[in-house]
C-alpha cells in the first residue's frame, strides 16, 4: 500500500464501537452520521426517543439508547447496554449539552449549576463510565465537545456555558495525564459558530450574523460538514499520537 493510502485508511473506524451523546439533533446527529460513514457501529444516546429511533433507522446497525446523561443510573445503563450488545466501546463523543444566554448579573446560581451538571459533571460521569472499559481494553478515544466559549471571552452573555466548556477543556487535559500511559486518548473539539438548536435564534438574526462575519477572520460561520474531518481525526487512529489537545474549528476566531 502507498503511504497516501495508509494515511486515508487511518481515518477509518471499521470494527469500532462509538457512543455519541446528545445524538438526537444538531451536531450530535451529524457526528453519529459521520462516524457511521467511516465504518463505526454507533450507539445513539439522548433523551428524545422519537428522534433517536428515526436516526437509528437511517444508520444500519445503529442502536438507540434513551439516556439522560445527568443521571448516574442512565450513564451506567448506557455503557452496560453497549457492552451487552457489542462487547466493546472504542470511541466516545461527549456531546450532550445545554445552555441559555443570560446576563451574568441575572443568571441564577441554580441555573448556573444546572448547566454545569449537564455540560461538565455529566460529561465527566460518561467519560468515567466509558473510560473504565477503555482502560480494561487498553485502548480508546474520547472526544469531549467543548466550544470556543471555553477558550476565550465573547460578547455573548453565557457565563454558565462558558464556565462549563472551559472546565471540560481542563478535564480533557487531566484525564489525558491520568490515562495516556494506559492506552486511552482524550481530546477536545471546540467548534466556533455553527447552526444548532441552541444557536437557531442567533442564526435567524441578521445583526448577529453580521457580527459573526465581522469578528471571524474567515468572515462567516461554519457549515456542518466543516466539523467532519476534525471529528474523524480525533476519533480515529489518524490522531494516534495526539492526546490532551483542543482542536478549535472556528474560522480563526480564537487566533485574533
Amino acid at each position: 500500500m502507498t503511504d497516501a493510502h495508509d494515511a486515508l485508511e487511518s481515518f477509518r473506524l471499521d470494527g469500532r464501537v462509538a457512543i455519541v451523546t446528545g445524538a438526537s439533533s444538531g451536531l450530535g446527529a451529524r457526528f453519529a452520521r459521520v462516524l457511521h460513514g467511516a465504518g463505526a457501529t454507533v450507539v445513539l444516546a439522548a433523551r428524545r426517543s422519537g428522534r433517536l429511533e428515526a436516526l437509528a433507522g437511517e444508520l444500519d446497525g445503529a442502536m438507540p439508547v434513551v439516556c439522560d446523561v445527568s443521571q448516574g443510573a442512565d450513564r451506567e445503563r448506557l455503557v452496560a447496554t453497549t457492552l451487552e450488545r457489542h462487547g466493546q466501546v472504542d470511541v466516545l463523543v461527549n456531546n450532550a449539552g445545554v445552555g441559555t444566554p443570560e446576563p451574568a448579573e441575572h443568571e441564577t446560581v441554580e441555573r448556573f449549576g444546572e448547566v454545569l451538571d449537564v455540560n461538565l459533571i455529566a460529561a465527566f460521569g460518561v467519560a468515567q463510565a466509558v473510560g473504565r472499559r477503555m482502560l480494561e481494553q487498553g485502548s480508546g478515544s474520547i472526544v469531549n465537545v467543548s466550544s470556543i466559549l471555553g477558550m476565550v471571552g465573547s460578547q455573548i452573555p453565557f457565563a454558565s456555558y462558558a464556565a462549563s466548556k472551559g472546565g471540560l477543556i481542563a478535564l480533557t487535559r487531566e484525564l489525558t495525564a491520568q490515562w495516556a500511559r494506559r492506552g486511552v486518548r482524550v481530546n477536545a473539539l471546540a467548534p466556533g459558530w455553527f447552526e444548532t438548536e441552541m444557536t437557531a435564534e442567533m442564526f435567524a438574526d441578521e445583526r448577529s450574523m453580521a457580527w459573526v462575519a465581522r469578528m471571524a477572520p474567515m468572515g462567516r460561520p461554519g457549515a456542518p460538514h466543516e466539523l467532519d474531518g476534525a471529528l474523524l481525526f480525533l476519533a480515529s487512529d489518524a490522531s494516534a499520537y495526539v492526546t490532551g489537545q483542543v482542536l478549535a474549528v472556528d474560522g480563526g476566531w480564537t487566533a485574533v
